[in-house]
């Protein structure tokens, strides 16, 4: 569940210089081969002579000093996963790329096609495997795999199926990478954050989830469409639960007045809720949007931004609610938004449906 809250605080790592990698599966240094096996195939040129040929043609005249990279992994390559990668890398948001899938077969097809497509976005080095090694040490690591809402399916009925997954992730992601910040797109999101918290033991500040980011720009979206006018003229915020108990603070909204109109603007965040459902029944998922707002959320973590973002995080002892449920809270700052006692109430029966889940479950 989610709040306004600015998302900061990068890290960044040290790494060489210089080479351009292309290889599936792991980083090859610039004398080695251009292309080495990935699960013990995919050979392309022979080690020797891609040596001949570099030494003809490139003198070095001295060693390239290390420089600060930025490291983005993803776990998962279907519709999210994918939409989020094309996403951070058009934004030009990260030096390298690593992917991770139990499927191999989409898995070398997605990094093959994004590594042939990389001149045009000047990214060199997009990496994959089955083996969570290759995510070691990014600044961030997204996690978009999971069970997909089919048809009709409420973002509840995937939790017990996606918290199996997620269980079978995190202690890879945190062997791997324990300094690293997370990022849970799966649904759902808020208690798929809350079992990411748990099972890594990671501080609250480092396990973020995409939370109502998306349902609030479609709130914006929707009531820009209605006045006609830009959505970023429109300010306004979705909050708690990314789903249908979700709270648009209309009072806080400084165009479009209250949902006690004739004009119906209630029906806006009835959109909002529907919208989801609506695109999954036309082209079975959704993905590029929520896939930009993971990108919107990785652009101002690596880029210190201190934008605001209605994300999930620990919200206990916030507007009363007592539980450990993921509604908002800050990275490093929390806003503290004025809602009216209706918002405040919806907010707190929010939460209450989450942990009422949540609460049954064994992490």
């Amino acid at each position: 569940m989610s709040w306004t809250v600015p998302v900061v605080w990068a890290s960044q790592r040290v790494s060489s210089a210089g080479a351009n990698f292309l290889c599936l599966g792991m980083a090859l240094c610039p004398l080695q081969a251009a292309c080495m096996p990935l699960m013990g195939t995919w050979l392309f040129t022979s080690v020797s002579k891609m040596a001949t040929v570099k030494s003809e043609l490139i003198e070095c005249f001295t060693s390239e000093e290390p420089f600060y990279r930025r490291k983005v992994s993803i776990i998962g390559t279907g519709s999210v996963g994918m939409a989020c990668a094309i996403s951070i890398l058009l934004k030009g948001l990260s030096d390298e790329l690593a992917f991770v899938d139990l499927d191999e077969g989409k898995l070398k097809g997605e990094t093959m096609d994004l590594q042939h497509g990389s001149p045009f976005m000047k990214m060199s080095n997009i990496v994959c495997s089955k083996d969570y090694l290759v995510t070691a040490n990014p600044n961030l690591v997204i996690i978009t795999a999971g069970a997909r809402q089919e048809k009709g399916e409420m973002r509840f009925n995937l939790v017990q199926q996606n918290v199996a997954i997620v269980k079978l992730m995190i202690s890879s992601i945190v062997q791997h990478n324990p300094l690293c910040k997370l990022i849970i797109v799966s649904n759902p999101v808020d208690i798929l954050t809350y079992v990411a918290w748990k099972l890594s033991a990671f501080p609250k500040n480092r396990v973020i989830g995409s939370g109502c980011n998306l349902d609030t720009v479609r709130f914006q979206f929707f009531i820009g469409q209605k006045l006609g006018i830009h959505s970023e003229s429109c300010h306004g915020w979705i909050l708690g639960e990314h789903g249908d108990s979700s709270v648009p603070v209309w009072s806080g909204m400084n165009i479009a007045g209250t949902d006690k109109d004739p004009e119906k603007w209630k029906n806006v965040h009835k959109e909002v809720i529907a919208s989801a459902y609506e695109i999954i029944k036309m082209k079975s998922s959704t993905s590029w949007a929520i896939g930009l707002s993971g990108a919107d959320l990785t652009e101002s973590i690596l880029k210190n931004l201190r934008r605001k973002h209605p994300v999930s995080t620990i919200i206990k002892g916030l507007y009363g609610i007592n539980e450990e449920v993921f509604l908002k809270k800050g990275i490093t700052n929390l806003i503290k938004t004025r809602l009216t006692p209706e918002e405040e109430a919806h907010l707190k029966k929010s939460a209450k449906t989450l942990w009422e889940i949540q609460k049954e479950l064994e992490t």
